[in-house]
């Protein structure tokens, strides 16, 4: 692709901003008005100076030159004050919708980012994204709230100004126009240039967040392998990286504007000159001079501010043609136009995996689940076991369908969940992942979240069945104690009894327990289990479990290698037949027994 079409291309990204502009047209008429009142304003003083030149002072009579001056010096304080009006309007109004549009753009993509499927966080760092949300919105923000004003302001004021030299003096605007010329064609070419750098400056500094993001969610493991040193000089690299990269785009920006600066600049003079020869020479008066300059001032700024509104432009540019490349991401995990209803779950829901084939997407070579067919019935509680990656969790991200099959049927109450709404889904299904998560919010919030509308009573109850209730009341502030980042301020079995009260609150006709007590201790397991034994009954549970003692008064008990299903039945059947889960039996029992 040529740089000509990049160039094109990114420009063209910020028609990404026109579905947020659009529902606040009133108000970008109404900005747009200010603007151009603003700028005639700007506009007729150079013509109310040149008659307080021409009639107030040269031409004026002796005996009421003092008249004609306080009339001019009023009509110029007249148009100063519609000026400053006209500014503060367009400055609020512009202000407003900067803030206001970049809300709905921060709002749209997190919207749409939390709604993609495990498989967009596969290949897409936390910290990227974040990234996208804070810096690059900002930039649009920049654009949207000032410079754009700026840029719309000083183009209507240097059209005007041009068209009035035109009118009033064609033939120092005909020199001022080919020194333009010479100012404006080096301008687009630097301008490509920074634009490319201004997109390679903010993925450098994408860079720097996601490494950030990923440190900080691991603080205890980095600080245990005392890799404190190591991951700051990585994050320092990064940082450099980011640097070198805007001291490039800097350095090639402050080029632009020297310059820019620097040729109108030789405008300004050039014409201020050609226009004192021609007082000199009784051509035009001194008024006419004045008013010239001052057209002359008011276009080259406007060239000069036009020159640092473009930079601007292709910076807010790249950060909008980022954040449209999250926009246009489209999940492929969504809900069909016509659902099937799922039909009423009574004692439990009916689960069904027939033939089924399954690949994640980041590892398409290695076969997760091959031929599984699966079936379980209402109420039942089955237990699946096996070594690590022979496919439980994989079993349970089907169910939930945050992947589809590759090929074969998951089915849930006879209904496949392809064919269901993702919501009626998944608001069927509750689950006590292995890695418990705790929101920043209070210990109430963090139950009441599988259930919003749920009382205090009901969250209370809930905690009690989960012999959550006593730790709780023990902390400094009961359930309105606020449980710190991820939970930092729980042990991991506390962390682990707060995600069972979630679930149980939610009660569900299918739960999922994913190592749901691998994080407590043997007493805490003992009430925990006895607690979810209680929320098994008249609900269908799949359990994962590496710890077989808790999964030995399950119906019947699945074990999975590489993928699929090699032997099932209960605790004692299985362990009589002297297979894989015999050894795993075996093993976990030469352990405690070690220990």
């Amino acid at each position: 692709m040529s740089s000509s079409s990049n160039d094109n291309k990114t420009v063209g990204s910020l028609r990404g901003l026109v579905p947020f502009l659009w529902p606040y047209r009133v108000r970008i008429g109404l900005a747009v008005l200010f603007l151009v009142l603003a700028a005639v304003s700007t506009l007729v003083f150079p013509t109310a100076l040149r008659s307080l030149i021409d009639q107030g002072f040269v031409a004026a009579d002796p005996g009421n030159r003092v008249m004609a001056l306080r009339e001019h010096f009023f009509l110029l304080f007249a148009v100063g004050a519609a000026l400053g009006v006209f500014s503060a309007a367009r400055f609020y109004m512009v202000t407003w919708l900067g803030e206001r549009v970049t809300a709905d753009l921060r709002n749209a993509v997190y919207s749409h980012v939390v709604e993609q499927s495990p498989e967009f966080f596969e290949t897409t760092q936390t910290g990227e994204v974040l990234s996208r949300l804070t810096t690059d919105t900002t930039l649009v923000q920049t654009v949207v709230g000032s410079s754009l004003s700026m840029g719309l302001r000083n183009g209507v004021m240097g059209l005007g100004a041009m068209i009035m030299l035109v009118i009033t003096n064609p033939y120092v605007m005909s020199q001022v126009l080919g020194i333009l010329v010479l100012v404006v064609l080096p301008s687009v070419y630097f301008g490509r240039r920074v634009r490319k750098l201004s997109r390679a400056s903010q993925d450098r500094v994408a860079d720097s967040s996601a490494i950030a993001a990923e440190v900080l969610n691991a603080i205890p493991v980095v600080q245990s392998y005392t890799q404190e040193a190591r991951e700051a000089r990585r994050f320092d690299v990064s940082t450099e990286n980011a640097f070198g990269t805007a001291v490039k785009r800097t350095r090639m920006r402050s080029f632009l504007v020297a310059f820019v600066i620097t040729a109108t600049f030789g405008a300004l003079l050039w014409g201020l000159y050609q226009g004192t020869q021609a007082v000199l020479q009784g051509k035009i008066s001194a008024g006419h001079l004045g008013q010239t300059v001052v057209y002359v001032i008011i276009l080259v700024s406007s060239v000069a501010v036009l020159a640092e509104v473009y930079g601007d432009l292709l910076r807010a540019a790249g950060a909008t043609e980022r954040l449209m490349e999250l926009l246009r991401a489209r999940s492929p995990i969504t809900s069909p136009a016509n659902p099937k209803p799922l039909p009423p779950a009574r004692g439990g829901s009916a689960v069904a995996l027939r033939d089924v084939n399954f690949r994640y997407p980041s590892r398409p070579q290695h076969a997760a689940l091959s031929q599984l067919t699966l079936e379980v019935k209402p109420g039942e509680t089955v237990a699946l076991v096996g070594p690590s990656g022979a496919g439980k969790s994989t079993v349970f991200q089907l169910l939930l369908r945050f992947y589809d099959v590759s090929t074969g049927q998951v089915t849930v109450d006879g209904v496949s969940v392809q064919e269901a709404s993702l919501n009626d889904l998944r608001h069927r299904i509750g689950i006590v992942p292995q890695d418990s998560v705790i929101f920043s919010a209070n210990a109430m919030e963090n139950i009441r979240y599988g259930r919003p509308d749920a009382t205090d009573d009901e969250v209370m109850a809930t905690a009690k069945a989960a012999f959550a209730h006593d730790f709780i009341t023990a902390l400094p502030e009961g359930y309105a104690t606020f449980l710190g980042e991820r939970g930092v301020r729980l042990s991991g079995g506390q962390r682990q009894r707060i995600s069972i009260a979630r679930a149980m609150l939610k009660n569900p006709p299918l739960l999922l327990l994913d190592e749901a007590t691998s994080a407590l201790d043997a007493e805490s397991e003992r009430m925990v289990q006895a607690a979810l034994e209680s929320a098994m009954r008249d609900r269908t549970t799949l359990v994962i479990a590496h710890r077989l003692s808790t999964v030995q008064r399950a119906d019947r008990i699945v074990v999975l290698d590489a993928g699929q299903i090699v032997e099932q039945g209960t605790h004692a059947q299985l362990s009589a037949a002297g297979g894989l889960y015999a050894r795993l039996a075996a093993m976990q029992f030469d352990m405690q027994v070690a220990s």
